[in-house]
């Protein structure tokens, strides 16, 4: 998937070496266009049926994390950069699209968006070598590495309709249906181009989360994601898995 490359983008291209595809660590310049050591990237979505105001027929966003390549991560990298007001951040800099678009779609189920949002920033998106402010150009206002990490979250999520993905195959949910778990990654796997999610279930079988992985090619800020199998196995069982309706 290819972002639109604005005017302020990271004019890195996309032509190079995806994250992790290079054996050879590239030098501490070049990481602002070839993301490193966090190359293995998961977007992760949520299937929660007790947030209020969550989309019945949509997954929703729980982030988008910098895993190193080779399964092992860190987090919360640069305190400095911790900010707080998300919503005003994005407002202010001209992502009030962005914005209302993670008030429907990137919901916190104990406590506040705000404090959600940033939690995911300060111990994801702090790690991302091509957000590094010394990436940006240096004119740009504080905090404009945020907006472009929520801008591409929110860019990358939409081009995963899970949901949609899953109708598809007849497969809604259900109190009453049970699934298999090759029933429901056969059904991802030919909506997504034949690249294989790992899902995540509850100790009651209930259906929860599920993991989309990447490598990229560029910067986080207008880079191309390019769609890899999870390099993880699924944690539901292999039958029996429920896939419920929400009820807010």
């Amino acid at each position: 998937m290819d972002f639109f490359q604005s005017p302020g983008g990271s004019g890195c291209g996309t032509s190079g070496p995806a994250s992790c595809q290079n054996t050879n660590a590239p030098p501490a310049a070049d990481t602002c266009c070839f993301e490193s050591p966090g190359g293995l990237i998961m977007q992760t979505q949520v299937w929660d049926t007790e947030v209020a105001g969550s989309p019945t027929d949509s997954w929703t966003i729980h982030g988008l994390w910098p895993d190193n390549c080779d399964g092992t991560y860190i987090e919360n990298c640069d305190p400095s950069r911790d900010y707080k007001n998300i919503a005003e951040l994005l407002d202010s800099q001209g992502a009030s699209d962005t914005l209302e678009y993670m008030q429907q779609y990137w919901l916190n189920n104990h406590g506040t968006n705000e404090r959600f949002w940033e939690h995911e920033w300060a111990t994801h998106g702090t790690c991302y070598s091509t957000l590094d402010v010394n990436c940006l150009p240096s004119n740009s206002p504080t905090g404009a590495e945020a907006v472009a990490f929520f801008e591409t979250v929110v860019k990358v999520f939409k081009t995963l309709p899970t949901y949609d993905w899953l109708a598809e195959a007849g497969i809604t949910p259900s109190s009453r249906q049970t699934h298999t778990l090759s029933s429901l990654l056969s059904a991802l796997e030919n909506a997504s181009g034949g690249y294989t999610p790992a899902l995540s279930c509850t100790r009651s079988h209930t259906l929860s989360s599920i993991s989309w992985y990447f490598n990229l090619k560029g910067s986080v800020i207008d880079g191309d994601f390019v769609p890899i199998n999870t390099p993880k196995h699924s944690t539901c069982p292999s039958s029996g898995i429920r896939y419920l309706p929400k009820e807010g």
